[in-house]
């Protein structure tokens, strides 16, 4: 494996006021660093320790409208995947696979989400093997994305379902795995593409953060810890064409912020407060790109929330925080121009630092090593 120069696929992370850098890091990839040779229409990834040997595992979804593979690749232990294997037997439409202890074994299992056609659960057999579960939420939605949480705080897992232009969905989780009880959250009309659950007010219950579409206004759903969603706070302009979102506290005082990626306009984040919330605001990536998905990561350890974009048609870019949340210093991430759908952070390599994973269309799945410069 080679390093490759700055000018193809390497930066290095650093912040403008050196005393408060933690480490000198670069990502780094290479032509090894990819997940297969696939170029598949993929449209999310997820990371977690599938087989139990301590290191960490990746899941790849794939299709979206068309029927494809989902995949999971195992790690060595080092960060390269030399083992792949099918999910399933059956290709679906799946725009996501999120990894989580649904039936509450102690190992992770794995919920998949499919534009029209049915969703379904895939039970882990404590050794990275899973069969097919029962199915969950609207068999033949337009489902865009997954999030899981224990929404009702009883201690098991709840499955969170996007629909695009249909209802979004709360499955309900029985503790077994089975998730036959359902309701709404958002409205009827929100065509959602993503969905975060934190606890936005400090008031120890899971609230919902919502991105939509179509230039739609976004809104957080406040629960009232009985799983009632009706209280409602906009961010955004209220026509923005918003496609992820990510939360985290960029300027450390306590209040969790909103962090957006926007199609064809400038991406935001709206600060939480304990007064008058997300209606103060920090563009920290002017550019009108295409921007698909958000993640926030401290990508060199020195105590502040980074920022990566994933973006359509163009570079994917960090954005390192300097310190407050109000100074962003931008680095190319590649010079790739992919549709990168989904871009996650997870150490792959159990060096302490997260590195970086791109689900891609019609393109190689990459990832970057965060390696401490010699």
């Amino acid at each position: 494996m080679q390093r490759i120069s700055l000018n193809v696929i390497q930066i290095f992370l650093w912040l403008a006021v050196a005393a408060v850098l933690a480490q000198d890091h670069t990502l780094m990839s290479s032509n090894r660093l990819i997940l297969g040779t696939y170029k598949e229409r993929s449209a999310s990834v997820a990371s977690g320790d599938i087989d139990g040997d301590g290191d960490i595992d990746l899941i790849v979804a794939n299709g979206r409208h068309w029927p494809g593979q989902n995949r999971i690749f195992i790690n060595d232990g080092r960060g390269i995947f030399t083992v792949e294997y099918d999910l399933g037997t059956r290709r679906s439409t799946t725009y996501a696979a999120e990894l989580a202890d649904l039936d509450n074994d102690g190992d992770l299992d794995i919920a998949v989400a499919n534009d029209m056609a049915p969703n379904y659960v895939f039970i882990n057999d404590s050794k990275g093997l899973f069969s097919q579960g029962e199915s969950f939420g609207e068999a033949y939605a337009p489902s865009r994305n997954l999030t899981l949480a224990d929404l009702d705080q009883d201690g098991y897992v709840d499955i969170l379902i996007t629909n695009r232009g249909q209802p979004n969905e709360i499955c309900i989780n029985n503790g077994e795995g089975l998730f036959t009880k359902s309701l709404n959250f958002g409205s009827e009309e929100d065509s959602t593409i993503d969905v975060e659950a934190a606890d936005m007010d400090n008031d120890g219950d899971l609230d919902l953060v919502l991105a939509n579409r179509d230039k739609q206004p976004n809104y957080v759903y406040l629960n009232n810890g009985a799983l009632g969603f009706t209280e409602k706070i906009p961010f955004g302009t209220g026509t923005d064409n918003t496609r992820s979102v990510a939360v985290a506290d960029v300027n450390d005082d306590g209040h969790l912020d909103i962090i957006t990626a926007n199609i064809d306009e400038a991406n935001a984040i709206y600060m939480g407060s304990a007064s008058d919330p997300y209606t103060q605001s920090i563009i920290f990536d002017p550019s009108s790109t295409k921007s698909y998905t958000v993640a926030a990561a401290d990508l060199n350890l020195d105590g502040n929330t980074d920022i990566l974009i994933g973006n359509a048609g163009e570079n994917n870019v960090i954005f390192i925080n300097n310190g407050n949340g109000s100074k962003w210093q931008r680095a190319p991430l590649s010079v790739e121009s992919f549709r990168t759908y989904d871009i996650i952070s997870s150490d792959l390599n159990n060096d302490g630092f997260p590195d970086i994973i791109e689900a891609n269309s019609d393109e190689i799945n990459r990832y970057y090593f965060n390696i401490k410069k010699k």
